[in-house]
């Protein structure tokens, strides 16, 4: 499956783009809200040299910020300028290889061996802006520039590894946060933590969970964390044995750990359901002594194989959106998972000012047809609170589209009442777009597009940044 992604990426919008520019007079059709004024900050991996056995996943991160203000636009991009980053462009060549980002063998004993990449997320919180990959800690960015200002610990307050997602309560400001394998590689240790309003750790925890897993996103509710331990699993004996590091065990089963936001690790209850995997939540809530979460769930995961090299099930290997339901109140460790929709979809975002409480829209890129999510998202579904599909816009065949990011058109607008910003690749002309759509309108295609000359490689999450 991993060649199948290369070989994919030679031929999609997923292989990289070589060069840094800045682009401050872009084309614009049609014509841009005034009321959109700030920067549409978008992180996704772009290896600066191939090197052998690399994973996708683990390219480089390059940052693509497009501004915008008072009807028109400017973009920059800029690598993430990370130790691993700088070692390799020093040396001219790659220095690290394989899926767990580990050195050649040919790549001196001295040079650096700090592997991270902050390739997957960008967020702004407390005052920093901050690139994201879920196995180091978060690295700092300037915003106007986009150079790299170093590691953000909150003054050691922090250490290990960062999830790409953590979650910003839009009540208190607060932002949650956790980082699997914080024992160290392959371990079943998790840590979490929050950072508060004024960018200080108020909390940083651990325990253990009932086996090694990947953990991409979590869920946060107004008085609950949880946290998915699902079978995609780690194992430190496989891959010394040359197996893979991480691969799909689904008799393993899937686990989801409940606490108070409040509580201690201690007070963990563990739910359980049929084996699946989910890489992304679009939002959770709580209804009396139920909790409620929407995620973009797959029957199967995508991209790793069984620990015997096999493959999974393509057919399986696609995301619906599926609502999870805990009775807390229940005699039960079970919970529940619906399939609320049958298109194949990704990247689920909602009105970030509705995170963890009920919400009444929701938005994912999705596919117009069934295939795997990477490289193959060409439109936008639009759904309501209880998942029920609002809208649908696809783009040309062979069209591709990004996360789409929710901007709200006041701080005090009604919820969905915005824009939803999405970079588009043109595969005819082998560029990108801007996309602009209003976010209750979808159907209605893109009410402005700002028009770049160079592709934006098919990334992974953005986030918008209001001016100041």
């Amino acid at each position: 499956m991993l060649d199948q992604v290369e070989t994919k990426a030679a031929r999609s919008n997923l292989a990289p783009i070589p060069m840094e520019c800045d682009a401050p007079h872009l084309k614009i059709v049609g014509e841009l809200p005034r009321e959109l004024n700030g920067t549409l900050y978008r992180n996704g991996p772009n290896p600066q040299f191939e090197a052998p056995g690399a994973h996708w996943f683990l390219g480089d991160g390059m940052l693509h910020a497009f501004h915008l203000e008072n009807g028109r636009a400017s973009y920059r991009n800029r690598w993430v300028r990370t130790p691993k980053w700088q070692a390799e462009h020093d040396a001219g060549r790659a220095l690290f290889g394989g899926f767990g980002g580990r050195k050649l063998p040919d790549a001196p004993a001295t040079s650096c061996t700090d592997s991270g990449v902050a390739n997957t997320n960008i967020i702004f919180h407390g005052g920093r802006l901050l690139a994201l990959e879920e196995g180091h800690l978060p690295t700092e960015i300037e915003p106007g520039t986009l150079n790299r200002l170093g590691y953000c610990d909150y003054g050691k307050a922090i250490a290990g590894p960062f999830t790409a997602h953590p979650k910003i309560d839009p009540v208190t400001g607060e932002m949650v946060f956790f980082g699997y394998n914080a024992a160290g590689p392959l371990t079943p240790a998790l840590s979490f933590g929050s950072v508060n309003v004024a960018g200080v750790v108020t909390r940083f925890d651990r325990f253990e969970a009932p086996y090694a897993s990947m953990v991409h996103d979590f869920i946060v509710t107004e008085n609950h964390l949880l946290f998915p331990i699902l079978p995609i699993t780690g194992s430190m004996e496989r891959a010394m044995r040359g197996k893979p590091a991480y691969a799909w065990e689904p008799e393993k089963g899937a686990y989801v750990g409940v606490m108070k936001r409040n509580g201690s690790a201690k007070d963990l209850v563990w739910f359980r359901a049929e084996s699946c995997y989910v890489f992304h939540v679009m939002n959770a809530w709580e209804e009396g002594d139920r909790i409620i979460a929407d995620v973009m769930q797959f029957e199967e995961a995508p991209l790793f194989t069984h620990p015997d090299g096999s493959p999974t099930d393509p057919a399986k290997s696609r995301a619906r959106l599926c609502r999870w339901t805990f009775d807390l109140g229940g005699n039960t460790d079970r919970f529940s998972q619906t399939y609320l929709d049958d298109v194949t979809g990704e990247f689920p975002r909602i009105d970030d000012r509705r995170a963890g409480l009920k919400s009444a829209h929701g938005w994912y890129a999705c596919a117009n047809h069934d295939l795997p999510f990477i490289g193959a998202l060409s439109g936008i579904v639009h759904v309501d609170g209880k998942g029920s599909r609002l809208g649908n816009y696809l783009l040309p065949a062979g069209d591709t589209i990004s996360e789409p990011v929710f901007v709200e058109r006041a701080k005090d607008a009604a919820e969905g009442d915005g824009w939803l910003l999405a970079a588009v690749w043109r595969a005819r002309e082998n560029r990108s777009d801007l996309a602009v759509f209003n976010a209750t309108d979808v159907d209605s295609g893109p009410v402005a597009l700002v028009q770049l000359g160079h592709r934006v490689p098919d990334g992974v999450h953005g986030n918008w940044v209001g001016a100041a």
